[in-house]
């Protein structure tokens, strides 16, 4: 959406005219919201998510940081914080070198600490005010730290620390369907010895003035092997208001 299209046009800046307007450095936005849990488990969450896009040159710098506040039906609640760092470098028209940290840190769910590290090539399929398509690989490191004394019946995890070498993937695609209406997608494969996961999520936004939209988000995470009489895929459905800065 916004932010890819702010990379492509940084780099393109550089070689057309001085007195072509460029975008601005820094772009972002802050979403609170509303999400329904299916699956394993049957949970509602308040959530608060701060993402923000620094671009400079062929450098493009993107940070997420994600709040969950979890209440199951009976009165029992967790949080959860989750939070992502990716550098990006331009080395071709259309490729690019990523560096990228996935985190999760909790007291109240199943794990205390959830680390996911790699780096390796993306490409751009295409860039166009329209539509934008993005794929990445490279290897990494996965640590993983269970809570043992918070594991739930209903949890797809193993109560056993992680410690791998992975494998990482991920597609994104963002679709102008109107002037004020995006379609986003994000699929990202994390596989180690331990555990494949597969996790996609899908979200369609309205803008309702330049800088407040509406979200709808789709997210649905798949486990390749999990504990006994547990399902392999949880999904999550949200809905959030959007401001963008």
């Amino acid at each position: 959406m916004t932010f890819s299209l702010c990379f492509i046009s940084a780099v393109h800046a550089e070689e057309e005219s001085t007195e072509q307007e460029m975008p601005a450095p820094l772009q972002g936005q802050v979403e609170l919201g509303y999400q329904r849990h299916t699956g394993n488990t049957n949970t509602e969450s308040l959530n608060v998510n701060i993402l923000a896009e620094y671009t400079s040159g062929r450098h493009r710098t993107t940070g997420k940081w994600e709040f969950y506040r979890l209440d199951k039906y009976g009165g029992e609640y967790k949080r959860k914080s989750t939070y992502t760092l990716q550098s990006d470098y331009k080395v071709s028209p259309k490729g690019y070198i990523y560096s990228s940290f996935n985190g999760i840190d909790s007291k109240y769910s199943a794990y205390f600490k959830d680390y996911t590290f790699s780096a390796g090539y993306g490409y751009q399929l295409t860039h166009t005010d329209a539509l934008t398509i993005e794929l990445e690989l490279g290897p990494g490191y996965r640590y993983q730290k269970p809570n043992l004394d918070e594991l739930d019946d209903d949890d797809l995890i193993f109560p056993e620390t992680v410690r791998e070498p992975i494998a990482r993937g991920n597609a994104r695609i963002d679709w102008s369907l109107t002037k004020t209406v995006t379609l986003g997608s994000d699929i990202t494969v994390v596989s180690g010895d331990s555990n494949t996961l597969m996790t996609t999520n899908i979200n369609l936004t309205n803008d309702i003035t330049q800088n407040l939209a509406l979200k709808l988000d789709y997210s649905r995470s798949y486990h390749s092997r999990v504990p006994d009489s547990l399902k392999k895929a949880d999904s999550a459905t949200s809905i959030n208001v959007v401001y963008h800065f």
